[in-house]
């Protein structure tokens, strides 16, 4: 019986992702805030978001503490954010979370997530993954009602 090694889980791309959150500083002009903390690993996201007249995100901002994979997720959530529909960016948080519990694939609904596919071996690592988009989601159900 042949056994194929696993995917390295901090890989070139996702560590490459990580230092893309630099990108996306937390400012103090973003009205929709969130904070998450991940219960299993500690890692924690402030998020700030702006959203245009038509509801969809125009700027997104954090200051993230957490492993490389909380980084990625976080740099995947914002370098696609902008001109999407808060209900994508919600919909995929949730697709993620099925995932990660072993009920569906990876997303396709979200572009790059496929680095974060060794993370489904490691579920110490699952909260982080989810932290950036559940604060996001938290930040959005705020500008529901207000533009």
């Amino acid at each position: 019986m042949t056994r194929t090694a696993p995917a390295k889980l901090y890989s070139p791309a996702l560590l490459g992702l990580a230092t893309g959150l630099a990108r996306f500083p937390l400012t103090g002009d973003l009205p929709l805030r969130a904070e998450a903390r991940s219960r299993s690993c500690g890692s924690v996201i402030a998020l700030g978001l702006a959203v245009d007249e038509e509801g969809r995100i125009a700027r997104i901002g954090m200051q993230v503490s957490a492993c490389a994979i909380g980084q990625a997720s976080a740099a995947l959530l914002a370098e696609a954010s902008a001109g999407t529909d808060p209900a994508m960016v919600c919909a995929t948080a949730d697709r993620l979370a099925a995932w990660l519990a072993g009920e569906s694939d990876l997303p396709d609904s979200w572009p790059g997530l496929e680095p974060l596919a060794p993370a489904l071996a490691h579920p110490g690592r699952h909260g982080a993954l989810l932290l950036p988009w559940k604060a996001a989601c938290e930040a959005l159900s705020q500008g529901a009602g207000s533009r």
